[in-house]
């Protein structure tokens, strides 16, 4: 009866090198956002990652999705970003009709 270390050892492993894996995808995700733009967090629940234009501020309509992130969240954004607390579909919406303008 005795513990089988080399297992334990691999899975330990396996384990550290996933966490790798995600941290340098995390510290990534700053990087990948082009010059001229900004990411957002849309979601009720569920928080789908936005890579939007920074032209998009100056538009009325984004301006009311960012008064309903203030309302909801203050500057306290739980993704750790700016967080938009609308559904994804509305939000695709009123960006598709931004960039056809």
């Amino acid at each position: 009866m005795g513990v089988r270390l080399p297992g334990v050892l691999i899975l330990a492993k396996h384990i550290l090198r996933r966490s790798a894996l995600t941290a340098s995808r995390a510290a990534s995700t700053s990087l990948d956002v082009p010059r001229g733009f900004f990411a957002v967090y849309v979601g009720e629940n569920q928080k789908q990652r936005f890579v939007v234009p920074v032209s998009y501020l100056n538009q009325p309509s984004f301006q009311d999705l960012l008064t309903q992130a203030e309302e909801e969240y203050g500057f306290n954004h739980p993704a750790g970003g700016l967080t938009i607390p609308c559904r994804v579909d509305t939000f695709v919406d009123v960006t598709s009709r931004l960039s056809s303008s």
